[in-house]
């Protein structure tokens, strides 16, 4: 008889495929995050392939700060709507207008940590019990340390001391009124590990990754997109630059690499040669050694 291995990625897939079919048959009312980004982006197409030919039985919600790439939100809503699926989205401006949060001030305000308000009132009024990431081990030291089933109090807190033992394939979902879970079924994956796999499947991602010319400024060590959000500085130039965007977050934020990767195979071999986490060049995370952790415990993704 023949036995059949497989290669890494497929034992990747079919462990984030495992989770997902978990979040679905362990919980009530899960949904995926989702913001445009590449992990999301893997993470619904995982989905698709988890309960094909069914459609996703997920709604992606996604909290949008009024601060995203234009681009990001688009490739969102066209996705949406070409899976059929059904699309939440928290607005943190309104939860400004409402007074549940104000507005940062300053030349590095950022509305990221605002996302945290929103993001718990979301889950809150939809009454979802289960929120399926796309966060991963090696981005940040704050997320290896979660679990594949991450608990979260009944403030929407995160304990990296109080979570559930993950023995085996034993995922333990159960919660008690008020509390939920965050789901991260690709937490082994590796950057390296996500493009390959996006590349083999040939899934469409926002023109954000690859290299195209865009006016930057320099800041904190990163290519910062200009945008009307921006605050320019005295000292401070706008110049014209071949860049791509390793991670996407709010406009204000991500910063840029200079880079001429304008094809999915072009990232892979440029992803090859880095050193440095994608999260490099994300000013919200240069802001302390535990800005990430701070974050995650007060309820951020």
């Amino acid at each position: 008889m023949s036995t059949y291995y497989l290669n890494y990625l497929e034992e990747l897939e079919s462990e984030a495929i495992f989770i997902l079919r978990e979040v679905w048959s362990q919980f009530q009312n899960p949904v995926i995050l989702f913001s445009g980004g590449k992990d999301s982006i893997l993470v619904t197409h995982l989905a698709k392939k988890a309960f094909h030919p069914a459609k996703i039985p997920f709604a992606l919600m996604h909290v949008d700060t009024g601060h995203n790439f234009p681009e990001a939100i688009q490739f969102r809503d066209d996705l949406a709507k070409k899976l059929g699926v059904n699309l939440i989205v928290g607005s943190v401006q309104e939860s400004i207008n409402k007074g549940r949060v104000a507005e940062e001030k300053g030349k590095n305000a950022t509305r990221n940590a605002l996302q945290i308000t929103t993001l718990l009132d979301s889950l809150e009024e939809h009454k979802v019990d289960c929120a399926i990431g796309g966060g991963r081990r090696d981005e940040e030291k704050a997320r290896a340390k979660e679990r594949f089933f991450s608990h979260r109090d009944e403030f929407g807190q995160w304990d990296p001391k109080n979570q559930r033992p993950e023995l085996w394939n034993l995922l333990n979902g159960k919660y008690f009124e008020g509390e939920h879970f965050r789901a991260f079924p690709i937490s082994n994956w590796t950057e390296m590990d996500v493009w390959n796999y996006l590349t083999k499947e040939k899934i469409e991602i926002p023109s954000l990754y690859l290299a195209h010319q865009r006016d930057v400024v320099k800041r904190n060590g990163s290519w910062i997109p200009n945008s009307e959000f921006l605050k320019l500085e005295p000292n401070e130039e706008i110049v014209s630059k071949r860049i791509r965007f390793r991670t996407l977050g709010d406009i204000t934020i991500t910063g840029g690499i200079e880079s001429e990767a304008d094809t999915m195979e072009k990232i892979v071999e440029e992803v090859s040669t880095m050193r440095e986490t994608e999260r490099g060049n994300r000013s919200d995370d240069k802001r302390s050694e535990t800005a990430m952790e701070d974050r995650k415990k007060d309820g951020y993704f």
